[in-house]
């Protein structure tokens, strides 16, 4: 089987969701200066996501803590899909919408950058964790794509990716991902 067209299709539409980001720029500089604040001011950045948006919170704070281009001191980032032990027991004991709230109200204070990445906007243990991290008072950033769900009302900022398709939208991400890391380390 030929899957060349297939290809061709696929690039197409992942050219044409990257070529709509522009609009998106002045609040990705914005939010990437709010991430140099937030490191200045003595705060840390907490990220995270489900599925393949947990692996891009953990590979955002990967690059905060060790480094993305520049060589520097690490910076403190936490991916909070990391710890296997406090997810499974707050899930257990709490429920799943919960694994990430909890975290949230147990290591977030108000100098601290949130950002909660879902595709939809919706995932309810990211909703919960970004409601009690404005609760705190920290920086909530939404990463998420379609017409950005939940996060449009609870988020400082929230970076809707133009597109409803998911592989589109984890694309788009982990772009923004490293242009925040990239303007968080200028």
């Amino acid at each position: 089987m030929d899957y060349v067209d297939y290809l061709k299709n696929e690039h197409a539409a992942h050219m044409a969701m990257f070529n709509a980001l522009e609009p998106l720029f002045p609040m990705i500089s914005a939010v990437g200066i709010k991430m140099q604040e937030c490191i200045k001011n003595g705060g840390k950045i907490l990220i995270m996501g489900n599925g393949g948006s947990a692996a891009d919170s953990q590979h955002i704070a990967a690059e905060i803590v060790g480094r993305f281009k520049k060589e520097r001191k690490g910076m403190p980032a936490i991916a909070l899909t990391t710890d296997t032990s406090i997810i499974t027991s707050v899930g257990n004991d709490y429920g799943y919408d919960y694994i990430f709230a909890r975290q949230i109200e147990a290591l977030c204070r108000p100098e601290d950058l949130v950002i909660g990445i879902t595709t939809s906007g919706n995932s309810a243990n990211v909703v919960s964790a970004m409601q009690a991290a404005k609760e705190i008072g920290a920086t909530t950033i939404g990463l998420t794509g379609g017409s950005g769900g939940k996060l449009n009302s609870i988020c400082d900022f929230n970076l809707v990716m133009p597109s409803s398709v998911t592989a589109r939208i984890q694309e788009a991400h982990i772009f923004v991902g490293h242009s925040l890391c990239e303007i968080l380390e200028s």
